[in-house]
């Protein structure tokens, strides 16, 4: 079984030490965790002065990173040698000769982002068998809000429902940016307080709380022209900040999910969210959506949806703007 983010500290933690960790895969927060982690605990701050390498994929060679793994550190039981930016550099498979026989006073970290490496190859087998192999994914948009309370648990925090999902439609699934604007909301978190609400982000943040996808969502879910139409207009008027082509996205995923939910046979509240992979606290507007849009209704949205993104970006040439596609779009679909 492949290795945890948790696993991996662990073992750091308790200086246990494999000779090279091959960091990769196209979510970078955990690769940029471990890799930190490894350059800040290993080593005394007076044994890094000579025993703690940086080097650049775009820089070096597979040969330079050999020749310097295989030196043994000074006055220091280990050596660090950290490649930020592997991915760059050119025939990395040859790493191989190195990894047969790897030095076990060296801890290579390789830094390979964005990219994997063949499972079926010698090389991953070699790293298999003599280092560690960790791939970060990039999470799904509904593995969001579990990922957000759990960094906030750790930390003793709470967060509602609601303040989750807007973050999550905010800031998509960079863990990053994700994990920046969390600490900046837990900083302005006043004394005593261990929730963070709506109103805190919405001060915070700068998202509104009442001007958003995801109430844009719940107000087209329940039919509701008044507060549909107040949310477009708002858009229409601040369409730098909020994308028309993102809102169409938002949109679509709240009636794949309707669709969905009309074929689910057994609707207990619990089996209805692992089935749409949501938070069971969002059940009752989908079930809400459902009453409103029956089977034949929601595809015609999810046709009007794919419809109107391929006009968002310039298909059938009409003239509009983005402001008045989304009005259109909206009456559409509340009329359907």
């Amino acid at each position: 079984m492949p290795l945890t983010y948790e696993d991996i500290i662990s073992d750091l933690t308790k200086r246990i030490f494999r000779p090279v960790y091959f960091l990769a895969g196209d979510e970078p927060y955990y690769i940029d965790l471990i890799t930190d982690f490894i350059g800040d605990k290993v080593l005394s701050e007076q044994e890094k002065a000579f025993n703690q390498l940086i080097l650049y994929g775009e820089d070096t060679t597979i040969e330079s990173i050999i020749d310097t793994a295989r030196r043994f550190p000074m006055m220091a039981s280990h050596q660090v040698v950290i490649v930020k930016e592997a991915q760059s550099v050119k025939k990395i498979e040859n790493l191989i000769f190195y990894l047969e026989k790897p030095l076990l006073s060296t801890i290579l970290v390789l830094n390979y982002k964005y990219k994997t490496i063949d499972k079926r190859t010698k090389f991953y087998k070699a790293l298999e068998t003599h280092g560690i192999y960790f791939e970060s994914k990039r999470l799904y948009d509904n593995q969001v809000p579990p990922w957000i309370e759990r960094y906030l648990m750790t930390r003793g925090i709470r967060i509602e429902p609601f303040a989750s999902a807007m973050l999550t439609e905010f800031l998509g699934t960079d863990l990053h940016k994700i994990a920046n604007e969390l600490d900046k909301l837990l900083i302005t978190l006043p004394a005593g307080k261990q929730v963070i609400t709506t109103e805190l982000i919405e001060k915070n943040i700068g998202i509104s709380r009442e001007y958003n996808n995801f109430e844009l969502q719940k107000a087209v879910g329940e039919k509701n022209i008044l507060r549909a139409n107040r949310i477009i207009n708002y858009f229409s008027e601040n369409q730098k900040d909020n994308p028309v082509t993102l809102t169409i996205a938002s949109l679509f995923s709240l009636f794949v999910r309707i669709l969905t939910y009309h074929y689910i046979a057994d609707k207990s509240r619990n089996n209805v969210a692992a089935m749409l992979k949501i938070n069971p606290f969002f059940v009752k507007d989908y079930e809400t959506a459902a009453a409103r849009y029956n089977i034949s209704e929601t595809v015609r949205v999810i046709e009007l949806l794919r419809t109107f993104d391929m006009k968002s970006k310039g298909w059938g040439d009409t003239g509009a703007d983005s402001g008045d596609l989304l009005k259109e779009l909206i009456y559409k679909i509340l009329h359907i």
